[in-house]
């Protein structure tokens, strides 16, 4: 298998947005913001779109749609039914719009498919060194902001009672989220990224109770994911997707009646 260029560009690839999905999607759960990544990743559709038709990187547009978008529907409102009030008018309105940039380019139906579902197994080695900078980017603001951004994910109320600049810390995690949607997208395509960010942490989440503990589970849940979907899609043809998302989805429910065997016991 790994004599295969493509597929040894795969895993690198791959391993280093299982890294980035599973760290930041700890803090996601935390935050109460799964559906916040799963409008991200409607909205990168949107700035992939954007990107193909005029002309430049489907992920240099998701980049650009997602940063925005991300700051922008963080700094709505800090009422959370209102939040998810405009959150849904922006999803919709961003979803209409990859629709219509699709249609106004002169590229191949493909190009939807690619975005909607990834392509890891044809992703080249100059795509593999950019998502490589960006994971790389993504996981060293989260060792600087660390200490902080975890109080604040975990404890706000005690986080500006402490004086922290919890706005900063806000913005700060919306960045690196849009980045990581933008990175996941890749390898599982724009519709379920969030299921990298939200299904391993919130797996990690039933079974440990420490923060460094949950980023090694959840980390380690998106690699197994990544590399097994992989391997899978090679000997059977199949999307890796399918796979990926398959077996997170029966990890999720492994951790979760594990939590409720424990509770009973």
């Amino acid at each position: 298998m790994f004599g295969y260029e493509f597929m040894r560009e795969a895993f690198i690839a791959s391993t280093f947005i299982a890294i980035t999905a599973g760290l930041v999607g700890v803090f996601v759960v935390s935050r109460n913001m799964s559906f916040l990544s799963h409008t991200l990743s409607e909205i990168g559709f949107a700035g992939a779109s954007f990107g193909i038709l005029i002309g430049i990187s489907p992920l240099a547009g998701m980049i650009l749609f997602t940063l925005i978008s991300s700051i922008a529907v963080g700094s709505l409102s800090t009422e959370s039914s209102r939040r998810e009030a405009s959150i849904s008018a922006i999803s919709s309105l961003f979803i209409g719009l990859g629709i219509l940039f699709l249609s106004l380019s002169s590229e191949s139906s493909s190009y939807a498919t690619n975005i909607l579902f990834g392509s890891i197994v044809g992703i080249s080695a100059k795509e593999v060194h950019q998502l490589m900078i960006l994971a790389i980017f993504v996981i060293l603001i989260f060792i600087i902001f660390y200490k902080p951004l975890s109080f604040d994910s975990f404890d706000h109320i005690g986080a500006q009672a402490a004086g922290l600049k919890t706005r900063l810390l806000s913005i700060t995690f919306l960045v690196t989220l849009a980045l990581s949607v933008s990175i996941g997208a890749q390898i599982v395509g724009s519709l379920l990224v969030f299921v990298l960010l939200t299904l391993p942490a919130a797996t990690a989440k039933y079974i440990v109770h420490s923060v460094p503990k949950m980023i090694i589970v959840s980390v380690g849940l998106s690699l197994i994911g990544v590399w097994l979907g992989l391997y899978l899609a090679f000997i059977t043809n199949w999307p890796v997707t399918f796979f990926i998302s398959t077996f997170e989805v029966i990890a999720y429910f492994l951790g979760l009646s594990y939590k409720n065997w424990r509770l009973n016991h």
